[in-house]
């Protein structure tokens, strides 16, 4: 089984670039069913309302249940003061299992920390660069699993990139994702410092072509039990007490919910429309 961890879907609503615009899966699912790939983790395209942009990635998941996971996506300014509210609604009517939040939005917060380590969430952070930024969160959330995608910088930052690779060796509870890496030699270097066990296959889809992305991973030459853990193992791990102390914070009697989503049959995005 082949996991990407990284991709988002659904509509955007701004116009600036795709990556507010629209992310649409049909050619990533045709292009991942191509490479192998069987599961991907969703998560919203940029927008200014994420509990929309949420609950239209819950349709979707909801629609392949065997195919997808599901991330909440917060701006951390924006949505300052209903970040555990909108992480529960994600968690237990949506079923989502992970936190997504980006440093164009804003700096990660405590609150999104405190949200993550409530719900026993790993939290996909993308830093853009500002790498520093992760000694303090392994440091002060050690319960709490922090993904750094792109190894720090989708901008080809190489010394962000570099300086990452020693948080992922030093800190236990420090990740990163493969998706959009281009300095080949710095994912070798990742991989034999901090260990397969650190990184996680991503493609950034749909607008990087998850094949090529593959073949990175398999171009790094690991042993067999050691690419399984890249491709989808240390995801599963990450993601296997999702939601399990939110049962403290529940009323008495309530209990996880199956997400409600119904996909009409002329829904653009039901599984009829991309079929895998």
């Amino acid at each position: 089984m082949i996991i990407d961890c990284h991709c988002h879907a659904g509509k955007g609503d701004g116009l600036t670039g795709p990556w507010d615009t629209s992310a649409r899966l049909e050619k990533y699912l045709h292009r991942a069913s191509r490479a192998g790939i069987t599961k991907t983790v969703l998560f919203a395209a940029f927008h200014s309302d994420y509990s929309a942009a949420n609950r239209e990635v819950a349709r979707i998941v909801a629609s392949r249940p065997d195919r997808f996971y599901g991330f909440a996506f917060v701006n951390p300014e924006r949505d300052r003061g209903r970040i555990f509210a909108m992480i529960r609604e994600a968690v237990e009517d949506m079923g989502f299992c992970g936190i997504k939040v980006h440093r164009h939005d804003g700096r990660i917060t405590r609150e999104v920390c405190e949200a993550a380590r409530a719900f026993s969430l790993p939290v996909l952070y993308d830093v853009m660069g500002e790498v520093s930024i992760v000694e303090l969160l392994a440091v002060e959330y050690r319960d709490v699993s922090f993904i750094i995608p792109h190894m720090g910088s989708f901008s080809d930052d190489w010394r962000a990139q570099s300086a990452l690779i020693d948080h992922l060796a030093r800190h236990p509870n420090v990740f990163t994702d493969t998706s959009g890496v281009r300095r080949f030699d710095l994912l070798e270097e990742a991989a034999r410092r901090a260990g397969a066990k650190k990184i996680l296959f991503g493609t950034d889809g749909p607008w990087l072509h998850p094949g090529v992305e593959l073949a990175k991973i398999r171009a790094l030459g690991l042993a067999k039990q050691e690419e399984q853990l890249v491709t989808g193992g240390n995801f599963l791990r990450l993601i296997s007490k999702a939601g399990s102390r939110s049962s403290r914070l529940q009323a008495p009697g309530s209990r996880l919910q199956t997400p409600p989503f119904q996909i009409e049959p002329t829904d653009p995005w039901s599984s009829e429309q991309f079929p895998v």
